[in-house]
């Protein structure tokens, strides 16, 4: 299994009608994309300061379909309409685990 985890911190234009809208956009994802196994988003909980606000965590069988992931066309609409214009900052690791 290859999982990929992003995580987010927002700037000051970002608000919770933003990130509704993403988690809207980033629900279609799964029925798009075939090799997504497993997919998970939300807003940081608030429990420690200083976590980021918000992270993606998707899993595939392999590396590949994680490319098909990165490089989907919906994927990439995404990032643009609701990730980057909002983006502070972001931390990504991706790496293979045992189910």
């Amino acid at each position: 299994m290859f999982r990929h985890v992003v995580t987010f911190r927002w700037n000051s234009e970002s608000s919770p009608e933003h990130v509704t809208a993403l988690k809207g956009a980033l629900s279609g994802l799964p029925a798009i994309l075939p090799d997504l196994r497993r997919y998970a988003y939300g807003t940081d909980a608030g429990i420690n300061e200083g976590n980021y606000d918000f992270a993606v965590v998707a899993e595939f069988d392999n590396a590949e379909g994680y490319l098909a992931y990165r490089d989907n066309d919906e994927h990439a609409r995404i990032i643009q309409t609701f990730i980057a214009p909002y983006l502070d900052s972001r931390t990504v690791v991706q790496f293979d685990f045992n189910d």
